[in-house]
């Protein structure tokens, strides 16, 4: 009977121990793709180029509104940010027959990145056409970031979405 009990317990030890294996084998898998993810999106930090998809958008004084399609956007790159993002809010000077939204293309000025525990900040001033346009960027390690528009002419809105590599003409 000793015996019996002694052949299970060496039985359940061994048992054991693979399982905690496989376990520290997954968590390390998921570190190490925590890890790449991270190095990818600091990549595009450094960058200074990627591309801003909004999934869902908060105006001042508002609540937040879900965007059904992936066709809103902000490509910011040092040399030229195109921005097309809805707008919900209060419009200060707007002008008569203006598309509506947050449309504008311009050179990025007063640029900032600050390293944070859990991602980045980048703010950026742009200029467009008929506005002047404060970005400010939260962005994650995961590649989730907010987006917070403040303007001249409107009320500040923030954005929800994701940050990706810009698509060359290649990955298209």
């Amino acid at each position: 009977m000793k015996r019996k009990i002694a052949i299970i317990l060496f039985l359940l030890l061994i048992v054991n121990n693979v399982t905690n294996a496989q376990e520290k084998s997954k968590k390390e898998l998921k570190a190490e793709r925590e890890q790449q993810q991270k190095q990818k999106i600091k990549s595009l930090i450094d960058s200074k180029s990627f591309v801003f998809e909004a999934q869902q958008l908060t105006p001042q004084g508002g609540r937040l509104i879900q965007l059904d399609y992936n066709t809103y956007f902000l490509k910011f790159n040092t040399e030229k940010t195109i921005c097309d993002l809805p707008f919900f809010g209060r419009g200060f000077n707007v002008g008569y027959g203006n598309e509506g939204g947050i449309k504008f293309e311009g050179k990025p000025e007063e640029l900032k990145v600050n390293e944070r525990k859990n991602g980045w900040n980048l703010k950026a001033v742009v200029k467009g056409t008929n506005d002047v346009y404060n970005l400010t960027f939260s962005i994650f390690t995961n590649g989730r970031a907010s987006l917070t528009v403040i303007s001249n002419n409107r009320a500040s809105i923030s954005y929800d979405g994701e940050i990706s590599a810009p698509k060359t003409e290649s990955n298209n």
